[in-house]
């Protein structure tokens, strides 16, 4: 998957911002920035983005850099979509 336009993003994602994702196969899906999370040690941040597809149970989760570049590590990927989870279950959202 490739972000559209992600380049040409000059400042961080906020909230409810949609990001276009083009997928192997040709297909665009919209994200939405759902969290963005700080890293305390390192200070860099990190956006959570969801797309939710009529009829599926659940949506389908991206990790990207506070500008909407796609995360290579998917072991960090993954430990930040963990943690956003379990923040969010924690407050009720």
């Amino acid at each position: 998957m490739t972000i559209q336009d992600a380049d040409e993003a000059k400042k961080p994602l906020e909230l409810k911002e949609l990001l276009v994702v083009q997928t192997h196969d040709g297909s665009e899906v919209t994200f939405e920035c759902v969290g963005v999370l700080q890293d305390p040690d390192t200070d860099v941040s990190y956006a959570v983005l969801m797309h939710e597809d009529e009829g599926a149970e659940e949506g389908e989760f991206v990790v990207t850099d506070a500008y909407g570049n796609l995360l290579e590590d998917d072991e960090l990927a993954q430990d930040i979509l963990d943690d956003f989870l379990s923040f969010a279950q924690e407050s009720g959202d």
